[in-house]
């Protein structure tokens, strides 16, 4: 199963639209996540409807239509791995330990907010997983998304894709 992780797009105030390679990654997905900062109804209207399957959170910058529409916190199994979504998950500092006890029962948690991509595992092996934003880069030397594969319950092929 290709998953493609996506996090602060923050449409219209950081671009009009999602970079074309992105729209691109969403047609060969199978499942596209987004851990939320949409900004705008149309646009999570537009990647629900182009996805073949959208799991997706919102975030701080989301009014309440998005959160009308959007849980805080998401939950799916894809290929046989568990995965939780939430847009915001804290200072870094003692994230992994953090997650690992609010999300015991995942094994991938995809987050936002910070821009930054990151893919690390806490000590009980939950992977962590920060897809950057595709449109607003913040202080990072790229604009990101990642995709992966999830089969038989394994996370294979993560990747981390920058955007010129």
């Amino acid at each position: 199963m290709r998953v493609l992780l996506l996090s602060d797009t923050h449409i219209p105030r950081r671009a009009r639209d999602l970079p074309e390679p992105v729209w691109e990654e969403v047609d060969r997905a199978d499942v596209v996540v987004h851990a939320g900062d949409w900004c705008d109804l149309p646009s999570l209207d537009r990647l629900a409807d182009r996805a073949r399957r959208l799991v997706a959170v919102y975030g701080n910058n989301d009014g309440p239509e998005l959160r009308a529409r959007l849980p805080e916190i998401a939950r799916a199994t894809l290929g046989g791995v568990r995965f939780a979504v939430v847009h915001e998950t804290g200072s870094t500092r003692g994230r992994e330990k953090r997650c690992e006890k609010r999300f015991s029962d995942s094994d991938v948690l995809v987050f936002g907010h910070s821009h930054i991509p990151w893919d690390t595992r806490s000590p009980s092996g939950l992977r962590l997983l920060n897809p950057g934003s595709p449109t607003d880069r913040r202080r990072q030397p790229h604009h990101t998304y990642m995709t992966l594969e999830a089969a038989e319950g394994e996370v294979r092929e993560v990747r981390l894709h920058e955007l010129p």
